[in-house]
C-alpha cells in the first residue's frame, strides 16, 4: 500500500512538472504578434467547436499539442461573428475562405449557433467582398454554413451529406435490468420523456410525436435557408435529400448545391492569384480567424472612457443545471446565482444579457437562479438570448426576463417535471451485499438506494413533483403574462422549436445574441455607448491545470475514504448520472438525448 501511494505521488508530481513545462511552451508560443497584411483572406477553418462560453486561455493550444498539433479548436460564437463583421469593414481583409469540417462537442455548434454565423457571413458578403468555400466530406452543418458563399467548390471526389435530421437516443433499461439496477419514475407531463432511457427500450408514442414535430420544424428552417442560398426550391432540396442522402460530386454540381468541382490546390491557386502571390512556394496572404480575433480591440481600451460608459454584462448559462457550484461545462446553481447577485449590486452594470444554452437539470438550482434574475429584473433590464438549447430548467430560468430572444432552430419549452429514483438492491444482493436498518420514523430511510420505493413513498415523491409542476406553470404564466390554462395546454413537458415557441408566446422575438445585446442597450437607454463584460471569464491554462491536479491528486481529498474516492471518480466518468444531484430528486430537464444530427 505504501509503495503504491508513493508511486502515485511521484507520478502526479511528474505529470504536474510535465504539464507546467507545457504551459511555459504554449504560453511562449502564444505570445507571437499577429500582423494582418493588406489584401489578406480571413481563413475560417471549420475544424472547430463553436461554444457560447468564452474559450479558456490556451486551452485549445494544449488540446492541439496533446493531439499531435492536429486537434480541433474551441472558438467562442460571439467572437467569430464579431470577427466576420469587423472584417467586412477592415480594408486589410479582401475576403473569407471557409474550409474543413465542423466538429461539434457538448452543447456547441448547434444549428441555432450556426444561424448566427450565417448571418455574420451574409453581412460580410453584403460588403462586396467574396466568400470562398471549399468542401471535401461535408456534413449538413458544413453545407448549411457554406451555402451562401460567393464561390462554393466541392472536391471532385468529395461528398455532401444531406440525408435529413435524426435523433437516436440510447436506452439503458435493458442494461439496468441485466445488472440489477432499479429505476422508478415520478413525473408530470405526457411528453416529459427525460426518464425514458432509464425505464424503456424504445421511444414512447408521445416522445416520437414531439421529436417528429421538432425535427420537422428545424429541418424546414434549414431547407428554407439552403434553398434561398442556392436558388433552389425547398421541394428540390427535399428531393435531393430523399433521393440521394449522400450526394455525389456530379449530382451536387448538376443540382446547383455547389458552384463547381475543384481540387484544393486549384482553390489555393485562385487565392494566391487574388492576393498577388506568384511564387510556387508562397502561401496566399491570409490570417486565420483565431489570430484575427486576437487583433481586435476590446470594446474600448481607454480606462477613462470605460468608466464613463455603462456596462452590459453577458452571462453564459451553458451546460446542465446542477446544484452547488458545478464543474466545467455545467451551470452551478450557487455559483451562477452568486454572479448574478454581484452584477445586480454593481451600479456600473446597467443591463444583463443571459445567454442560455442548457437542457435544464436540477429544479432547485434553476429556482435559485430564477430568483436572482427576478431580483435583478427589479433594478435593471434582464434580457434572455436562447442558444441551441433552452428547455425545461433552461426555460425555468428564462421565464421572467424583460424579453426573450430565440432562433427558429432553438430547442425550448419542455415545461414539465420528473423525479428519478435509482436502487441497487438486486445488484448488491447478487454480489452478496445486504442492508438492514433501524429508524425512528416511518420514512426515515426515504432517500435510500438500497431498495425500491414503496407505493406510499412513491406517492410522497409524486406529490412533490405535482407541486413543482404547478409552480412551473404558475411562474411561466406570470412571467409571460399568459393564462395558466393556456400554459398547461402547451406544457406537458413538450419540446418546441424557437419558431413554434414564438407563436405560442413562450419567446418574444427571433434573433441571436447580438439582437439581445442591442435590446438590453435600448432598455437601459445606453444607445451605442456601452462596454460588454462576459461571465464566466476565461481561465488561463495554468488555472485549468491547477484545478485538474486538485481533482486527480490522490492525496487531495485525504479526509475522504477510499470507497468514496472511487465512487467520485466513477461519477466523473458517468457525467449524466452525476448531474442527478437535486436534493429532492426532482428535475426539470430536456430528454437526455435530443441530439440533432
Amino acid at each position: 500500500m505504501l509503495g503504491t501511494l508513493t508511486a502515485l505521488v511521484l507520478a502526479v508530481v511528474g505529470l504536474v512538472a510535465l504539464a507546467f513545462v507545457g504551459v511555459v511552451a504554449i504560453s511562449a508560443a502564444g505570445k507571437k504578434t499577429t500582423t494582418v497584411e493588406a489584401g489578406a483572406y480571413l481563413v475560417f477553418d471549420l475544424k472547430a467547436n463553436l461554444t457560447d462560453t468564452p474559450a479558456d486561455g490556451d486551452a485549445s493550444g494544449l488540446g492541439s499539442l496533446l493531439a499531435g498539433g492536429d486537434g480541433p479548436q474551441t472558438l467562442q460564437l460571439r467572437q467569430v461573428t464579431r470577427a466576420l463583421r469587423e472584417a467586412a469593414h477592415d480594408k486589410r481583409i479582401a475576403g473569407v475562405f471557409l474550409t474543413g469540417s465542423l466538429e461539434p462537442s457538448g452543447y456547441g455548434t448547434g444549428f441555432a449557433a450556426l444561424k448566427e454565423v450565417r448571418a455574420a457571413l451574409a453581412d460580410f458578403k453584403a460588403s462586396g467582398k467574396p466568400v470562398v468555400a471549399y468542401l471535401d466530406y461535408a456534413t449538413t452543418r458544413d453545407l448549411y454554413l457554406a451555402a451562401g458563399a460567393t464561390d462554393l467548390a466541392l472536391d471532385p471526389y468529395g461528398t455532401l451529406l444531406l440525408p435529413g435530421l435524426a435523433s437516436e437516443p440510447m436506452f439503458y433499461a435493458g442494461a439496468f435490468e441485466r445488472f440489477g439496477v432499479g429505476v422508478q419514475v415520478t413525473k408530470v407531463g405526457v411528453y416529459k420523456s427525460y426518464a425514458e432511457p432509464f425505464v424503456r427500450k424504445d421511444l414512447s408514442p408521445e416522445n416520437r410525436e414531439q421529436l417528429g414535430k421538432l425535427l420537422g420544424d428545424i429541418w424546414s428552417d434549414l431547407v428554407g435557408d439552403l434553398s434561398a442560398d442556392r436558388k433552389l426550391s425547398p421541394a428540390d432540396v427535399q428531393q435531393l435529400a430523399d433521393d440521394e442522402g449522400i450526394i455525389r460530386p456530379e449530382v451536387a454540381l448538376k443540382s446547383g448545391l455547389v458552384d463547381r468541382l475543384a481540387y484544393k490546390d486549384e482553390i489555393i491557386a485562385k487565392l494566391k492569384k487574388a492576393t498577388g502571390k506568384t511564387g510556387a512556394d508562397d502561401p496566399f496572404t491570409q490570417v486565420n480567424v483565431a489570430d484575427y480575433i486576437g487583433t481586435l480591440a476590446k470594446d474600448t481600451d481607454d480606462e477613462d472612457t470605460q468608466s464613463s460608459m455603462g456596462h452590459i454584462a453577458v452571462v453564459y448559462a451553458e451546460g446542465a443545471i446542477v446544484d452547488g457550484d458545478g464543474q466545467q461545462g455545467e451551470v452551478g446553481g450557487d455559483d451562477f446565482s452568486r454572479e448574478l447577485r454581484r452584477l445586480r449590486q454593481d451600479d456600473d452594470v446597467k443591463a444583463i444579457v443571459i445567454r442560455v444554452n442548457s437542457p435544464g437539470g436540477s429544479a432547485s438550482a434553476a429556482e435559485h437562479i430564477q430568483r436572482e434574475i427576478r431580483l435583478a429584473q427589479e433594478v435593471k433590464p434582464v434580457v434572455i438570448s436562447m442558444g441551441s438549447y433552452a428547455a425545461s430548467g433552461g426555460y425555468w430560468i428564462s421565464a421572467y426576463s424583460k424579453r426573450i430572444f430565440a432562433e427558429p432552430t432553438t430547442i425550448t419549452g419542455s415545461i414539465g417535471v420528473v423525479g428519478i429514483h435509482f436502487d441497487i438492491q438486486k445488484l448488491a444482493n447478487d454480489l452478496g451485499f445486504t442492508w438492514d436498518a433501524v429508524k425512528t420514523g416511518k420514512h426515515a430511510d426515504l432517500m435510500t438506494i438500497s431498495r425500491p420505493k414503496s407505493p406510499e413513498e412513491l406517492a410522497i415523491f409524486q406529490r412533490m413533483v405535482d407541486w413543482i409542476y404547478g409552480e412551473f406553470i404558475r411562474k411561466v404564466a406570470e412571467g409571460r403574462s399568459l393564462d395558466p390554462a393556456v400554459v398547461r395546454k402547451i406544457a406537458e413537458g413538450r419540446v418546441w422549436s424557437g419558431s413554434e415557441a414564438l407563436k405560442l408566446g413562450l419567446v418574444d422575438e427571433l434573433g441571436g445574441l447580438d439582437a439581445a445585446i442591442a435590446c438590453a442597450a435600448k432598455e437601459a437607454d445606453l444607445g451605442t455607448r456601452y462596454t460588454l463584460e462576459e461571465f464566466p471569464r476565461p481561465q488561463s491554462l495554468a488555472e485549468r491545470l491547477t484545478a485538474f491536479v486538485e481533482r486527480v491528486h490522490p492525496l487531495a481529498s485525504s479526509s475522504r475514504g477510499v470507497l468514496s474516492q472511487v465512487m467520485t471518480r466513477f461519477q466523473a466518468e458517468a457525467k449524466t448520472l452525476e448531474q442527478f444531484n437535486d436534493p429532492r430528486g426532482v428535475y426539470a430537464r430536456l430528454p437526455v438525448d435530443i441530439i440533432v444530427r
